[in-house]
């Protein structure tokens, strides 16, 4: 154990960055569910439609709303 009773960092060992794996949980909850399943809707109509103008930019912004708030509420429990 080093002085902050941390266990000692091994330098071959690659460190994760947690905001990937925050950003799924965020994604996939129930907040924001609403939200993934209009985007998942859209990306399905869109795909359907060879010939169609219609983009889900919108769909898409309030996901990522929706998940980045949620990550900014979970980010800081995971710093030092």
């Amino acid at each position: 154990m080093t002085k902050d009773n941390e266990p000692p960092v091994d330098e071959d060992e690659e460190l994760q960055d947690p905001i990937d794996s925050i950003r799924e949980k965020c994604r996939d909850s129930s907040h924001c569910a609403k939200y993934l399943d209009k985007f998942n809707k859209c990306e399905e109509r869109v795909a359907r439609r060879p010939n169609t103008t219609e983009d889900c930019e919108e769909e898409l912004f309030d996901l990522l709303h929706c998940r980045d708030h949620c990550v900014a509420k979970e980010i800081f429990k995971h710093t030092k």
